[in-house]
This record gives C-alpha cells, sequence and structure tokens, in this order.
C-alpha cells in the first residue's frame, strides 16, 4: 500500500470525520454483542499497562475500554477524525499515526483493540500491519480484531454526500487467523455475529478475533489495587 494510496485514505476520512462522527460515535449503545467483547478485553487488560484503539475513528471505542477500565488511547491516520475525537473524548489521548509503520516502542502495549481498522487494508498489505501490531504488544499482549466477513472489495466515490476515494475489504475468518498466525499470534477464539438491523450499521457478517502475543503478559497493577453506515463502522 503505497503513500498515494495512503494519502488517499487519510483525505477520504478528512473530508467524513464531521458526519462519520455524528453517525458512529453513539452506534455502541445499540450493539450488546459488541460492548460484551470490549467489556471482556478491557477487564483482561486493565492494569497491565496502555491500550491502543488502533484506527480509533471520533473515539467511540476508546470511550467504552476507557469507561471499562482500561488505560487507553486512540490512534488513526485521520487528522480530522482526530480531531472528532478530541471534541468528543477530551479525557482521552489521541494522536496520529500509520498502523504500517507504528511511532511506538516495541513491547508497549498490553493490548490493542483494532475495530475495522483494517476494512481499507489490502489483503496483501495485512501481513505487514499484523507484524507491526505484535511488534508493539508486550509479550502476552492481546489484540481484539473485528472486521467484515466476505471476499468483496467495494469500490466507492461517495459517501454521506462527501467524495471519497479508497476501497472497502471484507476477508474471511480463516485467511485472517492464518496471517495472524503467520506473524507470530496465538488465536485465542474466533467469534461471528450476522448484522444488526440496517438502522443500526451496514448490512455485512461480523468477525472477531481474539489474538495473543506469546509470553507472560506483565502486571503493572498494586497490591492496592452492535442510518446506512460505512462498513468502516463498526
Amino acid at each position: 500500500m503505497d503513500d498515494r494510496v495512503t494519502g488517499a485514505i487519510r483525505e477520504s476520512y478528512d473530508r467524513l470525520a464531521d458526519e462519520y462522527a455524528r453517525r458512529i460515535f453513539d452506534e455502541l449503545q445499540h450493539k450488546p454483542f459488541d460492548r460484551q467483547l470490549l467489556d471482556r478485553f478491557a477487564a483482561q487488560v486493565a492494569g497491565r499497562g496502555e491500550v491502543c484503539d488502533m484506527g480509533c475513528g471520533p473515539g467511540h471505542v476508546a470511550r467504552h475500554l476507557r469507561d471499562a477500565g482500561a488505560s487507553v488511547f486512540g490512534l488513526d491516520l485521520s487528522p480530522q477524525m482526530l480531531a472528532q475525537a478530541r471534541r468528543l473524548n477530551p479525557d482521552i489521548s489521541f494522536r496520529e499515526g500509520n498502523m504500517l509503520a507504528l511511532d511506538l516502542p516495541g513491547g508497549m502495549l498490553a493490548g490493542i483493540a483494532a475495530f475495522y481498522a483494517i476494512v481499507n487494508v489490502p489483503r496483501q498489505t495485512l501481513p505487514a500491519v499484523f507484524r507491526e501490531m505484535i511488534r508493539v504488544l508486550q509479550p502476552g499482549g492481546l489484540l481484539l480484531l473485528a472486521f467484515h466477513v466476505g471476499n468483496d472489495t467495494l469500490r466507492e466515490n461517495e459517501l454521506w454526500g462527501r467524495p471519497i476515494s479508497m476501497d472497502f475489504f471484507l476477508f474471511e475468518p480463516p485467511a485472517i487467523q492464518g496471517d495472524l498466525e503467520d506473524a507470530g499470534f496465538r488465536i485465542e477464539e474466533v467469534v461471528e455475529r450476522g448484522p444488526y438491523a440496517p438502522e443500526v450499521e451496514y448490512q455485512s457478517r461480523r468477525a472477531y478475533i481474539f489474538a495473543r502475543k506469546p509470553g507472560s503478559l506483565r502486571s503493572t497493577r498494586t497490591t492496592n489495587d452492535p442510518e446506512s453506515k460505512s462498513p468502516r463502522s463498526s
């Protein structure tokens, strides 16, 4: 995925950012299964270090994880999307970044939540993304990856009345599982569900993978201590 494609994705989300935030920020209120998975993820990483909401958009997943007890920050390619995230979540840190070259130290993170973060990434580029993810995770660090199920590539030139220039990719779970394992992850669970109602989300089947970097997750605890939507939305 070259700089031209990355730039087109960034510019497209910059154009969508305000409308995206308006439509998507409250969506988890209508998705009990997704909230359950995020709560499970938050419980497993709480107190063990920082967590990244990767491809954070307007920060709704980061907001849920923070409320569930995780020490979370958000990362996104789009400066305008990050501006929306900061406006809506002033108590959470957000930073600009590219999943293909994360400006994060190796072994920094206790967990990564990547809800639909790979929707604009072609299959041939995913191994590089997953290698970066496992690099920045602590030994024992946890990844929760969500994506749309299928083999289609959706080519869109307009969304919500805004011009865009990017593709949306659907993936089969066994293929993604294989790419994660090749990157060094250990798969803990693969879960699928059908779509919620059309007014809640884009009508595709969804997959969620819990995957872990091998090793023992170090603890930092002390003794006191689911309107029509873009496929990028969850």
